[in-house]
Order: structure tokens, then sequence, then C-alpha cells
């Protein structure tokens, strides 16, 4: 798991009884706080009942918001969301006041119910506050989205919504089977950022996939020099895409300030192959 916003710092020790306790103190910390590659990473989630609507479908969709390692299937805590909202034909839309508490992986989230009336293309997102790490010793705000298209509309699927910090999708966010690749590109600011670190995890919903070692919990693919990284899902269900900066602001704990891990997170279903 990438340590974010970690700064711990370890100081050389004297004698022998000394450096002993320090390799004990280290591989406490390893197994408390992920450091040893046996934790997956954070991830904001938006998760939608259905990303392809269709004609036939229930026109109602249900998306559950929470915060978790999904790969792992372990939950965090999630407080209402500083704001969620959806954007579509043109209009944005406040979803804030049809929130509903829920649990997620055994953990405090929420849930929204959404009537789908007219054919586009919905983009569902959230921003959290500001949630604190001890483990990391920082702040994380994960700007987290999903995509869903309806009734045949296929436009708008690579809008660039203006987010502090978002993944632009250059494949569509939906359609997709297991082994196509999906292109996004990493922007702070309205700008792309170069060669940044995207973690991917699977949303292992049913508990059914294992991890062959620790390292394949989190993967970590690099974007290019103009902020576009590639990913082929191995397996179909739920993917996420997690790409991470350091926010240029700090926000106080216990009087201190302390860095902001910025998330632009989006997330993307992948579907099996079916013969006739």
């Amino acid at each position: 798991m990438k340590a974010g916003c970690l700064r711990g710092v370890f100081y050389g020790m004297e004698e022998d009884m000394a450096k002993l306790a320090g390799r004990v103190l280290v591989a406490a910390l390893m197994l408390v706080f992920g450091l040893g590659g046996t934790a997956g990473a954070h991830f904001g989630m938006v998760i939608p009942s259905d990303n392809m609507v269709m004609q036939a479908d229930d026109r109602t969709i249900a998306l559950n918001l929470s915060f978790s390692h999904p790969m792992e299937m372990v939950g965090m805590p999630l407080v209402k969301p500083k704001a969620f909202n959806v954007q579509a034909n043109g209009e944005a839309q406040d979803l804030i006041p049809v929130l509903q508490p829920a649990q997620v992986m055994d953990h405090p989230a929420w849930t929204a119910a959404y009537p789908i009336k007219r054919p586009g293309v919905y983009m569902f997102v959230m921003e959290p506050q500001p949630y604190w790490e001890p483990a990391e010793d920082c702040y994380i705000i994960h700007y987290t989205k999903t995509v869903v298209t309806a009734f045949g509309d296929d436009e708008g699927w690579d809008a660039e919504l203006g987010l502090k910090t978002e993944i632009v999708p250059l494949a569509k966010p939906y359609g997709l089977y297991a082994g196509n690749i999906f292109q996004g590109v990493v922007k702070l600011d309205g700008e792309p950022v170069p060669y940044a670190e995207v973690e991917v995890e699977y949303y292992n919903q049913d508990q059914s996939a294992t991890a062959p070692t620790d390292y394949m919990v989190t993967q970590t693919v690099k974007a290019d020099q103009n902020g576009v990284f590639s990913y082929a899902a191995p397996k179909a269900g739920w993917w996420g895409f997690a790409a991470l900066n350091t926010a240029d602001y700090t926000l106080k704990a216990d009087g201190q300030d302390k860095d902001v891990e910025l998330g632009a997170v989006i997330w993307v279903r992948f579907e099996d192959w079916q013969g006739r």
C-alpha cells in the first residue's frame, strides 16, 4: 500500500538492546498501519445498482456511498458527505437531501434512490468531509465519481466536471468487457498530472476473490507525461481507480498543520462476455 502522507522517521539507536527495540517497534507499526504491504488502499466509493439502464429495466437506481478497502472488504465510517450531486443533460442536481443512512461493510455509509426519467449520461459525484487518518498523519479527501448511461444515450461520458481533482475517462466508463483497457487522464486544478500514480482495486463484494499475495491487493500504474494511464481489468465487476496527490493547503489537527491527500477516484464496471 502506498504510504500516502506518512512522514514517520525512525532515529538511530545505540547499543544492541536499543537496536532490537527499534526493530520491534518497526514491526509493530507495519502490522498496525499496513506499512508492510498487508493493507489495501483507501477508496471513496459511489456504487450504483446499475450503470447501463435499458428501456425494460427498473428506472430507479440505488447508489451506495462508502469509504473502504474494497478488495479486503474492510470498511471505515463515512460521515454525511460535504457534497453529492448528479450532472446530466447540462444540469446539476443536489442529492444531499435524498441521502439516507446505511451500513456498508459494517460501517456507517449512505444510500440514495435516483429515478432515471430520460435518456442521458449521468455523472454522480461525492465530495466527502475530510477524513483524519492517524496512520498516515494526514487528512484524506476523495473526490469520487461514477457514470451511468440510460436509454441508449451515449454522449458526454468524457466530460470534465471541474472538480479539484478528477479522472477524466478516455475510454467509455461503461460497456466494457473484462480484459478491455480502461484509460483516463489524471487532473489536478484542471491540469494533467504527469506521471501520476494510480492505485487500482477490485470491489470484492461477494468475497469470492483472493489475492495470491499482499502485493496483489492494490495494484499501481503510472500515468505518462500527459497524465494518461491505462489498465486492463482481469475480472468482471466494479474496479476503482484512485490517483493521489498532496493538496496545496493544510488542515489543522490538534492545533498542528497537516497535509491533505486529494484523491481523484472513478469507479468503472467491467462485464463478462456472454455467449449465445
